[in-house]
């Protein structure tokens, strides 16, 4: 009897290992790999970043399981499936940043926050999944977007929550969503023109803002359209050494923290501004300026290269989809991790203002590390069916 139950116990868990493996080789494998890169740098990073604080580093850990686990289930959920969800999570999404409005709890000079009972959430992150995966939905059911009506009902989509998150007001995150929509219509056909003319806007008001310099940043002068602590952002990225002790301090920092690494680093722990406590948010927001410090030019570049490497594994995933609806949820996921990244890295180094985007899969939270390991997961699901799709036609020939 016991042998029979040995037998049974023992069939079971080749079960078990056989489906588990079946699974794990089910997912893109570069890809995969690519992401078990970047934790394993985010292990370094966020240990010496708060290795004073044990109960940190291990919260990260759990982050990155969750974010790991959601990836994995993602994954085996067909994209078919995953396109029902678009309407409801959108409109969820969509309601919950209204709610915010009204029932919002403000922290920081922020209403950004939902009281659930539960627990507290951020609508406007979810907006970050919500948003690409409704375009897409629009785009796929209308094949295309032909005449002016549909690309009205695309462009409201993606302005009346944008407006909402910037009313919190949540720069940051509106920016994501807004950019998130935005690689959906560059995929759908946005006119290059439009792209154009925008980009030329961008660069007038840059070299607006370098030539004016000082007397646009002047106390009595007021920005449209922001509010003084974002003007006061950009006023510092034009001139830090303005106010080095106050508002210039934390972008000062970094850079030195970033310069200071030299080709190869100072060495994984023995980073003198990350350690000194120098680095503001050098856990979060700010915590490639200590990893760079430590491990100098060769290790961001590392960091570098890996990021290019899933926004590229995704776009190639994108182009090989088998609906026009998980095309461009890939290719508007892949882009918004490197928006996330660039963003990042560019606020560290000094050349755009921060605005408190986290490096992704790298930066110590739960929100974005949640946010992001679903949009992994996506991605995920839709290389699976790629690789289905790819496999039906090579047994058809």
């Amino acid at each position: 009897m016991n042998s029979a139950n040995q037998r049974r116990a023992q069939t079971g868990w080749r079960a078990l290992a056989l489906w588990l493996r079946i699974r794990f080789f089910s997912l893109d494998q570069p890809l995969f790999w690519l992401m078990m890169a970047i934790f394993v740098l985010s292990l370094f990073a966020v240990y010496s970043a708060s290795h004073d604080d044990p109960d940190r580093f291990i919260n990260h850990l759990r982050n990155l399981a969750m974010s790991l686990t959601l990836m994995c289930v993602l994954s085996q959920i067909p994209s078919v499936q995953l396109q029902r969800a678009a309407i409801p999570l959108y409109i969820t999404s969509l309601l919950l940043l209204v709610a915010v409005q009204f029932f919002g709890e403000t922290s920081k000079g922020a209403t950004r926050w939902l009281n659930i009972g539960i627990t507290r959430i951020q609508p406007s992150e979810i907006m970050k999944i919500a948003m690409p995966m409704m375009l897409a939905w629009f785009i796929h059911r209308k094949e295309g977007l032909e005449g002016w009506r549909n690309w009205l009902a695309a462009c409201l989509m993606l302005v009346v929550p944008t407006l909402f998150i910037l009313k919190q007001p949540d720069l940051g995150t509106a920016v994501l969503v807004a950019a998130s929509g935005t690689f959906v219509l560059y995929f759908a056909g946005i006119s290059w023109r439009l792209l154009l003319w925008v980009s030329l806007a961008v660069l007038m008001l840059v070299i607006l803002l370098i030539t004016l310099g000082d007397a646009a940043c002047a106390p009595d002068i007021s920005w449209p359209g922001l509010r003084e602590y974002q003007r006061q952002r950009i006023c510092t990225l034009l001139n830090p050494m303005q106010d080095p002790l106050g508002k210039g301090f934390h972008i000062l920092q970094s850079m030195i923290a970033v310069g200071s690494g030299g080709l190869v680093g100072k060495g994984w722990l023995q980073g003198t501004q990350t350690q000194l406590e120098f680095i503001p948010e050098r856990a979060t927001d700010f915590i490639f300026a200590g990893y760079a410090e430590e491990f100098g030019f060769i290790g961001a570049t590392l960091v570098v290269i890996l990021y290019l490497g899933v926004v590229l594994r995704g776009l190639w995933i994108a182009i090989g989809a088998p609906t026009i609806f998980s095309r461009l949820l890939s290719g508007s996921l892949s882009l918004m991790i490197f928006t996330y990244a660039f963003v990042n890295l560019g606020m560290v180094t000094g050349i755009l203002p921060v605005v408190g985007v986290p490096l992704p899969f790298i930066s110590y939270g739960g929100t974005a590390m949640v946010t992001l390991g679903i949009g992994l997961g996506l991605i995920f699901s839709i290389a699976r069916d790629r690789s289905r799709v790819t496999q039906g036609f090579s047994l058809q020939r």
